[in-house]
């Protein structure tokens, strides 16, 4: 029997619906589920970048943040991950332990700073001896709890010695777990705060006052590297391509860091 035009034209268009759908097939198919392991640091980033990625590529990521020190531990006892992004001392660390497959990637880095609460008074911060009589006259002072392991609290804690005060600020000294100190000043519960830049910027009522001025400034380099237990390292490398490009580079901007 003959087949009509009509049908003619329907099976083609069948058929090519159908080529159509094979690729998808194929992408669901080769799909992964990457575990990454992020500083806390690089929270508001890679929340944003996530769903671009997930979109772009088609594969998911379960991403679990806490403080460098403690990941750090986790994956010294044997704690596994695809992607790390961790501070560079930690991850080259972990490089030298046998804990990394291949070599480490930078990624961004951001600067330790200090915030105050959104629209109040912006005390001087500009000069060593400014940033020393601020500290000084300020009624309440946040960071991270050095003995939690918190990059920015350790860090400012050996600034605070460097300076000479820290019995002087000892009792107007709030310490946090982890990464709420710009959450603090944003309740007026504290007037100033330390922090990485990126750990302020996403939060509503609190701004960024400027980086540790002088000798003291410093930022801190992430970096991505493959973890050596991972089972799926071509889309772990995807992952760390896509945060090295030009797509992610904008968003870590936005968000407090500055890309590479």
């Amino acid at each position: 029997m003959a087949i009509s035009s009509a049908a003619r034209l329907v099976l083609a268009m069948v058929g090519a619906l159908m080529l159509s759908i094979a690729p998808n097939k194929a992408s669901i198919a080769n799909a992964a589920e990457i575990k990454v392991l992020a500083s806390v640091a690089l929270t508001s980033a890679l929340d944003e970048l996530a769903p671009q990625f997930e979109k772009a590529s088609g594969h998911k990521l379960k991403i679990g943040y806490s403080l460098i020190a403690d990941i750090k531990k986790r994956v010294l006892e044997g704690e596994t991950a695809e992607v790390l992004l961790l501070s560079r001392p930690a991850m080259e660390d972990l490089l030298k332990q046998g804990k990394l497959a291949g070599t480490i990637t930078g990624v961004a880095g951001t600067p330790v700073a200090m915030a105050i609460r959104a629209g109040a008074p912006k005390p001087d911060i500009s000069t060593v001896a400014a940033l020393k009589a601020t500290l000084l006259a300020a009624k309440s002072i946040v960071y991270a709890d050095p003995a939690k392991g918190g990059a920015s609290g350790v860090y400012f804690a050996s600034v605070v010695a460097r300076l000479g005060i820290t019995d002087e600020i000892k009792a107007k000294t709030i310490l946090v777990p982890g990464a709420e100190s710009a959450d603090v000043v944003a309740r007026g519960e504290a007037e100033l705060g330390v922090a990485q830049a990126s750990e302020i910027v996403p939060v509503k009522g609190a701004e960024v006052l400027g980086p540790l001025p002088g000798e003291y400034a410093s930022v801190t380099a992430f970096v991505a590297g493959i973890g050596t237990g991972s089972h799926e390292q071509d889309a772990a490398k995807a992952l760390i391509q896509f945060l090295t490009g030009p797509s992610a580079a904008p968003i870590f901007k936005k968000r407090g860091m500055e890309p590479g």
